[in-house]
């Protein structure tokens, strides 16, 4: 409580110090020519522009009466003639041309900006917007992790403390789906799910959606989150490197041919391997918790990462684009331990890689109306060996095989009905070929658990889009499915409506109804390591259902003289997931339960923008229920997965060149089944009936920008971060494990949160 305290105090500084020195004016433009209006302004407010005179030739401008900071006024004029107002000092002000990716017709509006920091925004259509090349600091982070920065927004929590663990109001992290330019990824996380594996110095652009999700995404019923790299050719050659405590990576632009052709180029690998550092230990130490890793001394283990990506461009004419875009994730452990009392030698080998490929074609029929074409291939591969040496001859080797094979093909046509709304429709097919394998050899081949599923997937699907800011924003669409090896058949609306109800302040309201056909089971053949216990598998219409679900949502979003509050309450409800009934909550019945999951849950975010310094806190509310036939009485009970209250809170500075970012986070503990008896006769009072401690940390960062020389070309950027700046020592889980027979003794499991960690951050671009 007096960490809290004494961070919210922290908190309230800038409104007590800035709030009387933004300075506020009433302002008024009638068709004003732009030179005329930054002479008003420089005047008015006490600054001093620079621009080049030809970025507001003949730009007119228009602004009703009304009192406004000078932050305001130049967001408004930013929007209104598409340039970018870059603080140079106290004083000065640099105006650059804004570059707009072509939306095609897309009618997307802003509702706030500069949602959390710089470089991510909320829109109409109820998408949070992230461009990580624009991205400001954000606590704890030296680099822009595309996966910790959505972690930020409210109702996005990781109980586990990684990256890619991210449950989405109360959705388990396999129900989200990561698409790379086009590509269905299934393996997004290295060090197994500590950092994000795709790296966001390639990437352009990222669209979250968390409800009312447009009708093109389907497959998955929590979240989507849509990555795309750069599209515009290369006018010039770009390369960038950069080094920090856990890994290095390189990016490398070059215009082949001029305006038609152009490649980018990413690589980024650890050195571990190489040189450990106490950053990669700290991560190596959390994450390889009570596994064979950590529980043997006379071993030796090996772990490293890596990831390039290649995007090629081609635009041959104004009416047609192309694109070639490759990816691949590359995780490798080894790790060796010997027994010298008996003279064993074990190894267990685990590689995990997800490499994907899609090319897409652009073409413009004409400037109503446009068509996307596009085919992917995605294949996952974890491979996992636990190997038995006795006196230099293999005595066993137990194996665990999981593969994926997803590709698919589509197709949509845009058409701009009026400047009011637009009509876009689609097809997909998508092909999915999932199996796992689990054997062990000895004397004899013995298979213990394998299944192999394909689902061949046709889906149509169509969307309007409706805009007129004087009554009514409407995006409404349907998705239809059709799942021939399941027969199964499924239709799936959308839809997000934002009124205005006052100057300022929005209603809006989302409803979508989703489906979803491979997700990830427990194992429950456990192995030496531990580390690969989740496994892909289909939906076989069977013991393993397609999972539906119904999410509604209503909120309010106000945004006006640099504060933005968004609130917003949800609903759903979920039907055929699935659970492992383990020994010690179903001893005469270990198997697969199929059941029903609803989830309410409330998001709340407040935000303070001045000249320099930012500051926000949002909190969450998040009530998971789950019910398995066969489990619990048949009654509900709380997900093991439920974060009930979630804060968040962060203050940023920025002064010239120079970030500085505070942040600070507040969990309530994750529930846990408790034992009655010690563990000796598997007596448990009842499923998650009891919660650990809560949950908190305090992380820092800072970055500076600076140049080589005054006429050289050459940047440069350092950052530091410490995560954790007080070391608490967090529950993270309670477990439990053993054979899964009547009489076996269980054991309990606890796993903590990442010490105190700090990292460093080296990057040039030329």
């Amino acid at each position: 409580m007096k960490l809290f305290l004494l961070f919210f105090l922290i908190w309230l500084i800038p409104f007590t110090i800035f709030s009387q020195q933004e300075k506020v004016f009433s302002v008024e433009f009638n068709n004003t020519q732009m030179f005329e209006v930054l002479n008003f302004l420089e005047k008015r407010y006490h600054v001093k522009f620079s621009y080049q005179d030809n970025l507001i030739k003949d730009q007119e401008i228009s602004l009703k009466a009304q009192k406004r900071t000078l932050e305001e006024v130049l967001n408004e004029i930013s929007i209104l003639i598409n340039v970018d107002f870059e603080w140079l000092d106290n004083r000065y002000i640099f105006l650059k041309k804004r570059f707009v990716a072509e939306e095609g017709l897309h009618l997307k509006e802003v509702v706030i900006k500069g949602y959390l920091t710089k470089g991510i925004t909320k829109n109409k259509n109820a998408t949070f917007e992230i461009h990580p090349k624009k991205l400001e600091i954000l606590p704890g982070l030296t680099e822009p992790d595309i996966f910790e920065s959505i972690q930020q927004f409210p109702g996005v929590v990781s109980p586990n403390e990684t990256a890619t663990g991210l449950i989405v109001r109360g959705g388990s992290s396999d129900q989200n789906r990561i698409i790379w330019d086009g590509i269905n990824m299934y393996h997004n996380g290295h060090l197994f799910g500590m950092i994000s594996a795709f790296n966001p110095n390639i990437t352009e652009k990222v669209i979250f959606h968390n409800k009312g999700t447009n009708p093109k995404f389907g497959e998955r019923i929590s979240s989507v989150i849509d990555i795309s790299t750069k599209t515009k050719l290369s006018n010039k050659v770009e390369a960038e490197f950069g080094v920090n405590a856990i890994n290095f990576d390189a990016y490398l632009s070059i215009p082949i041919v001029k305006n038609k052709l152009s490649v980018q180029l990413s690589y980024r690998r650890s050195y571990e391997d190489k040189y450990e550092t106490s950053t990669f230990k700290n991560l190596e130490k959390k994450v390889f918790q009570h596994t064979a890793i950590n529980e043997t001394t006379s071993s030796d283990e090996k772990f490293k990462f890596k990831d390039y990506n290649l995007k090629l461009n081609f635009k041959p004419n104004k009416k047609n684009t192309f694109a070639l875009s490759v990816i691949h994730i590359d995780n490798d452990l080894e790790h060796v331990f010997e027994d010298l009392a008996i003279n064993n030698l074990n190894k267990n080998i685990l590689d995990t890689e997800n490499e994907g490929y899609s090319v897409s074609w652009e073409k413009k029929w004409s400037p109503k109306v446009s068509q996307q074409t596009q085919a992917f291939l995605s294949k996952y591969r974890l491979n996992y060996n636990f190997i038995t040496i006795e006196n230099l001859i293999q005595i066993s080797d137990f194996d665990k095989r999981n593969n994926i094979y997803d590709s698919g093909l589509s197709t949509e046509v845009q058409i701009n009905i009026n400047e009011k709304g637009n009509l876009s429709s689609g097809y997909q097919y998508t092909l999915k070929d999932v199996s796992y394998e689990i054997k062990e050899t000895a004397n004899l081949l013995y298979i213990l658990d394998r299944d192999k599923t394909i689902v061949n997937t046709h889906s149509f699907y169509s969307n309007y889009t409706y805009r007129n800011s004087k009554k009514i924003d409407i995006d409404g669409g349907i998705r239809l499915n059709y799942y021939k090896e399941l027969n199964a058949f499924r239709v799936e609306p959308r839809l997000v409506i934002n009124k205005d109800l006052f100057r300022n302040l929005k209603l809006q309201i989302t409803g979508e109804i989703k489906n979803q056909i491979i997700s990830q089971i427990e194992e429950t053949v456990l192995s030496n390591l531990s580390l690969e216990n989740k496994l892909w598998r289909l939906a076989d219409g069977n013991k393993f259902p397609i999972i539906n679900s119904k999410q509604v949502s209503a909120g309010f979003l106000y945004s006006n003289n640099g504060w933005s509050i968004d609130i917003d309450h949800y609903y759903k409800k979920i039907k055929g997931i699935t659970t492992l009934s383990i020994g010690y909550l179903n001893p005469e019945d270990s198997r697969f339960h199929v059941g029903n999951q609803k989830v309410f849950g409330s998001d709340f975010y407040l935000e303070k923008e001045f000249k320099k310094i930012k500051t926000w806190i949002s909190y969450s509310y998040t009530n998971v229920k789950n019910k398995f036939e066969g489990l619990n009485n048949n009654k509900y009970f709380t997900s093991s997965i439920e974060i009930k209250h979630a804060i968040s809170a962060s203050l940023s500075y920025k002064v010239n060149k120079l970030q500085l970012a505070l942040g600070w986070k507040w969990q309530s503990g994750r529930p846990y089944t408790e034992s009655l008896s010690d563990f000796e006769d598997n007596d448990f009072e009842g499923i998650n009936t009891e919660k650990l401690s809560n949950y908190h940390r305090l992380d820092f960062s800072s970055t500076y920008k600076f140049n080589f020389s005054k006429e050289g070309a050459t940047r440069g950027k350092i950052g530091f971060s410490i995560r954790n700046i007080y070391n608490r020592k967090s529950y993270l889980s309670r477990e439990y494990t053993g054979n899964n027979a009547i009489n076996d003794p269980i054991v309990a499991i606890d796993k903590f949160s990442l010490g105190i960690t700090p990292n460093f951050l080296f990057r040039v671009y030329w």
